[in-house]
């Protein structure tokens, strides 16, 4: 299917020329590949950099957008030979791949050696590109973007609650504060109480200071934002957020509802490790609604104690279910075999898939009627995009004020009990939730009843909404439109905010 270009006349300006630059973890990577496609879609040129390794994870995404003629391409800069004196393994050029803790800093520090590969690209090209949105996390694109003297935009993958929470703690010094006090975060349009433990800020750890000031930094140097979030979900959110920057934010989500085929839902991200019709197949034969999904995203690790607390839950839940867990999770002879019982006690109720699964396939499957999350946006975006209520399990930075988003303020979600954020690998020590906190939870989703009833009612009504967002008039298409529009017309830049009140009036 060829791109279709609003604009595309004889008398028009040439389509705009976006470069993306994403994050290289897949909850940074999957939106922006969703975003690129989405401008391609619409007309424009898309280029997506990357390295090696993360553009063979999107070779299914270039390949689908090659059958659909879309003007998406894959610019792939070498990963810094910098990252051998970091002492980082060969290959490790995805958060993901990273093994051992203590090459997370070094990771963040190799990647501020794209930057000569980036302007390089840029300076080499045969007419400037239009604009370069880059993941607030690759704050070094600053930098770069500057010297060439083009427009850039910053994409933030959280919500705009979330972004909002930490714009204003940030703002009032909040999150260096030493003691486990609580805090109220101001200039929020509801009340949002917060500890040290689930205030916002993707760098607060000690020594990675540098990081997130340069971070806040670029957010402020942008001409403007992109999130992946929709009107009818954070209207209140959304303005102050735009207010609070004194820039535009386009909303364009949700972005997972553009792959609306099987090969579209099959190309986000890794390749899955399971075809997508084994557990569609299964699915088919469940009844509406009635399958719980699992599914902790790429990040968090579960050590084998906690691992086996959430087998046992969802089997004492008595839910048929989907249960997601990773190749590194069952790299031992004990977990295999556990989850080789588990799974002969479960058998036709239950399904373990073990390293990537096609999400968006299993989220829209009639038979899917709750998700147990991580709250990471994508995961609670997607659910919701999709009608399906969560059960909410935050792990760390933005997912707890995720997680009240979801439960307190859009009554969709039930909250499985966690109040602290656990490392990246698995706590051993931190064994907040167990068993019984699981099947408590997933019960309480799946069941029938009032509240239930109306927490399924409210998700499939922002699951309308959302589609509706989408579609030619919805506040998500016309807000793209407007974006394309901006750097298709060379529009004078417009740093002029709206004035929004926005006091705290309620309590979440």
């Amino acid at each position: 299917m060829a791109p279709t270009a609003e604009l595309d006349t004889a008398t028009s300006p040439p389509p705009p020329h976006f470069v993306i630059v994403p994050f290289p973890a897949q909850g940074h990577t999957i939106p922006m590949v969703d975003l690129a496609r989405l401008l391609a879609e619409r007309g424009a040129r898309a280029s997506l950099v990357v390295t090696p390794v993360n553009a063979a994870r999107l070779r299914g995404a270039a390949d689908h957008a090659a059958r659909a003629e879309l003007p998406l391409e894959i610019v792939e800069v070498p990963f810094p030979p910098s990252a051998a004196d970091a002492g980082l393994p060969p290959g490790v050029e995805n958060i993901d791949l990273i093994t051992d803790y203590a090459d997370f800093r070094p990771f963040f520090d190799v990647m501020r050696d794209l930057a000569a590969p980036l302007e390089a690209y840029l300076r080499a090209l045969p007419a400037p590109p239009s604009c370069v949105i880059s993941d607030l996390s690759n704050s070094w694109t600053a930098g770069v973007v500057s010297r060439v003297g083009l427009p850039r935009l910053f994409f933030h993958g959280p919500s705009c609650f979330y972004s909002l929470c930490d714009l204003n703690a940030a703002a009032h010094g909040l999150q260096q504060q030493a003691d486990d006090d609580r805090y109220v975060v101001p200039g929020m349009p509801v009340r949002v109480e917060v500890t040290k433990d689930t205030q916002p800020g993707f760098f607060n750890t000690p020594g990675w200071e540098d990081l997130r000031d340069a971070a806040m930094e670029a957010m402020r140097t942008a001409d403007g934002g992109v999130v992946n979030t929709f009107l009818d979900l954070e209207d209140e959110f959304i303005a102050c957020f735009e207010a609070a920057l004194a820039k535009p934010v386009w909303t364009l989500g949700p972005f997972c509802l553009y792959n609306r085929d099987a090969d579209a839902m099959a190309s986000r991200g890794n390749t899955p490790d399971v075809a997508q019709s084994v557990v569609t197949t299964w699915l088919d034969a469940m009844d509406t609604d009635s399958v719980i999904y699992v599914n902790f995203g790429s990040l968090a690790r579960k050590v084998p104690k906690y691992l086996f607390e959430v087998g046992h839950g969802l089997e004492d839940s008595g839910k048929p279910f989907v249960w997601v867990v990773k190749e590194s999770e069952v790299a031992t002879p004990e977990v295999q075999e556990w989850l080789s019982a588990l799974e002969a006690r479960v058998a036709g109720r239950g399904v373990v898939v073990r390293g990537w699964a096609p999400q968006l396939a299993i989220l829209s499957h009639r038979a899917v009627g709750g998700f147990v999350t991580h709250c990471g946006w994508n995961s609670i975006l997607e659910s919701i995009a999709h009608g399906v209520p969560v059960v909410t399990w935050p792990h760390f930075t933005d997912q707890f004020l995720n997680e009240r988003l979801a439960v307190n303020v859009l009554g969709v979600g039930v909250p499985v009990g966690a109040t602290a954020s656990v490392l990246l690998f698995g706590d051993e020590a931190a064994m907040q939730v167990g068993r019984a906190d699981v099947a408590r939870a997933v019960s309480k989703l799946m069941d029938g009843g009032e509240e239930a009833g109306e927490r399924r009612r409210k998700a499939k009504e922002y699951g309308e909404k959302a589609h509706r967002a989408m579609e030619k008039g919805g506040s998500s298409y016309e807000s793209l439109t407007q974006l394309i529009r901006s750097f298709t017309l060379q529009e004078p830049k417009n740093s002029s905010s709206i004035t929004v009140e926005c006091s705290a009036n309620r309590h979440i």
